[in-house]
Formats: C-alpha cells, sequence, structure tokens
C-alpha cells in the first residue's frame, strides 16, 4: 500500500457501549502508525459525526462523501476504522452507509453485523454446528408464563437483551419470581429477549481473524468473574475478574474451542477480528455463548491481551486488517 490512507476512526456511537467504545478507541489510535496513515478519530453520535481539531476546534463529516473540511481543507476518506460497540457500529447500520458509499472497513459487513448482533439470529445460524444453550424468544408485549419457562428451561437462567453487548440488562436469574422483573430489565435495551438455561462452567474467550487468507486463532483467555457472573462490572472495573491467557485447558478443549471458533466465524461470514465467548462445563463441553464483531479494544479487553501473547501488537494486528479489507 504506497499511499498514506486518510483513515476515520470511527467511535463513540449510541449505545450503553459509548464509553467503552471510546476507551477502545483512543487506545487504538495511540496504537496506529502515525507515519502510515493520517487518523481522525470522529465521534458518532445519533446524526453528530464530528472531528476535533488538535486545536479543540470541532468539525463535521460530511456524510455526502464521507469527507471533512477542516479550516477551508477538505479530506476524503479513504478507509473507516469501526471501533463502536453497540449501534450503529456493530449492528451492521454504519456498514450499511459504508457499502453504499464504497468505503472500505475493518469490520464484519452489514450482513454479517446482522447476524452476530442479534443473539437468535446467531443461535439459528449456528444451529447444529455448535454446541448452544436452550433458549426462550421473546418479543415485547408477549404474555409471559414465568412457571412454564422455568418448567421448561430450569433454574437458574439467564435473561439478556437480544441486541445488546458489555452485559447490559442481563440478568442471573436463581427464582422463579424473579423473572418478570429480570425481563423488564432486559426489554428497557431491546425489543425482543433472550431467556436462556444456565450452563454452568469455565468462562472463555478466543479471538480470531482470517486475513488474506491465513487464519489467526488467538490463544484463549479464562475470565474468572468475582461476581455472580461476567457482567459489566467485572468486565470493566479492574480487579473484579481475572483473565488468564493462555487458558489452563486440555489440548482436547482447546481444539474443540479453536473449531468453533472457526465455524462461528465463516458461518456468520465474519470479516476483521472478532471474540467468540464460550462456556466450557466440568465435562469439557463448549457451549457458545455469542459472538462480538467488534470486540472491545481498551486497556483491559481482552484481544489486546490475546494478541500480546501471540507476539503481534495492536499496530500490527489493525496494519494486517486496513491492508487487506483496503485491497478488497
Amino acid at each position: 500500500m504506497e499511499k498514506r490512507l486518510n483513515i476515520a476512526l470511527l467511535a463513540g456511537g449510541n449505545s450503553s457501549e459509548r464509553e467503552i467504545a471510546l476507551q477502545s478507541a483512543a487506545q487504538i489510535y495511540e496504537a496506529l502508525d502515525k507515519e502510515r496513515y493520517n487518523i481522525f478519530l470522529v465521534d458518532l453520535q445519533h446524526r453528530d459525526w464530528s472531528y476535533t481539531a488538535p486545536d479543540g476546534s470541532r468539525w463535521q463529516v460530511d456524510k455526502n462523501d464521507f469527507s471533512i473540511t477542516v479550516a477551508g481543507e477538505k479530506t476524503i476518506f479513504d478507509y473507516a476504522l469501526i471501533l463502536i460497540h453497540g449501534t450503529p457500529g456493530e449492528d451492521g447500520k454504519l456498514q450499511g452507509y459504508l457499502e453504499m458509499m464504497e468505503v472500505p472497513f475493518s469490520s464484519c459487513s452489514m450482513t454479517s453485523s446482522v447476524i452476530t448482533f442479534d443473539k437468535m439470529t446467531t443461535k439459528n445460524t449456528l444451529r447444529g454446528k455448535v454446541n448452544l444453550a436452550r433458549e426462550r424468544f421473546l418479543s415485547k408485549g408477549e404474555t409471559i408464563d414465568a412457571e412454564a419457562i422455568v418448567s421448561e428451561l430450569g433454574l437458574p437462567l439467564f435473561v439478556k437483551p437480544n441486541a445488546s453487548g458489555s452485559s447490559f440488562g442481563v440478568t442471573r436469574v436463581t427464582y422463579v419470581e424473579e423473572l418478570p422483573a429480570a425481563i423488564e430489565l432486559a426489554f428497557t435495551e431491546s425489543d425482543e429477549v433472550l431467556i436462556e438455561e444456565c450452563i454452568t462452567g469455565r468462562e472463555m474467550g478466543c479471538g480470531a481473524m482470517i486475513v488474506s487468507g491465513k487464519e489467526y486463532i488467538f490463544p484463549i483467555t479464562e475470565i474468572i468473574a468475582k461476581n455472580a457472573f461476567f457482567d459489566y462490572e467485572a468486565k470493566y472495573t479492574a480487579g473484579m475478574s481475572d483473565e488468564i491467557t493462555p487458558a489452563d485447558i486440555s489440548e482436547e478443549v482447546k481444539q474443540e474451542l479453536n473449531r468453533m471458533t472457526l465455524e462461528a466465524y465463516r458461518a456468520c461470514r465474519c470479516s476483521g477480528v472478532v471474540r467468540v465467548d464460550f462456556i466450557v462445563t466440568e465435562e469439557g463441553k463448549p457451549y457458545l455463548i455469542e459472538v462480538n464483531s467488534i470486540p472491545g479494544m481498551s486497556g483491559g479487553s481482552i484481544v489486546p491481551k490475546q494478541a500480546r501473547e501471540m507476539g503481534i501488537s495492536l499496530g500490527e494486528l489493525y496494519d494486517l486488517i486496513i491492508e487487506d479489507t483496503y485491497r478488497k
């Protein structure tokens, strides 16, 4: 790539994950090679897409041609590096705009993002290919029979928004009486709710990417949360979880996690770097929890630690992704 690319590093977003996305973007901005790219950190919040210049002045992105004009000088972006968890970065909306504008970008396509952001669609795509917890799916306004759900799936249960991230709106339900309030909380984050049987075991995360035809399977991380499960506090508060990379697991379990990670990556038609999360039972049977198409890249995030363990810096990781996706 001889040309010095003008890169829009897209950050922020409209969801509960906005602050984490800004932290991820700040870390990637520091990691990227400024000799190789002209990088503009653009904060998206609803219709406001703005770039803050070094002097503190703010400039709006022209969405007609995906450009920015700073003090009379116009720059058309060649590439978008998406670091928005939640909407509009992880649910396919932003990718749809970029595909329409014929701007190459760093993450999964619009179609793939829709599949991976919607937990029920992910499960339906992967059913028969990987192990999945049994579930009930609810739409807003549907009549809920708590006793029937518990009779079908048992206790404890996990109640989660169908389309949300960072464990916002997720509740571990131990008693049937707690179920209606848990469902109500999940509906504050999404119009659809997933109720899943509780698979007990060890939580694992595995990063992966396929660039230029080469498969990269990252070392597996075991997440040991100090809370009842790996919720928002455990994810983003220092000391609230232990993350062990590489995880202390048998070769057989590792091979199966790697197989299921690649199976999910290919079946969901992913691109760029993703993280697939699992629960591994005491017997060593992994169950897929979710596919994160834009995994966290902040200081405490899992994928940067896995990349370091592989001997790849964040800058090198994104060099590989940018080179591959820009050429396509």
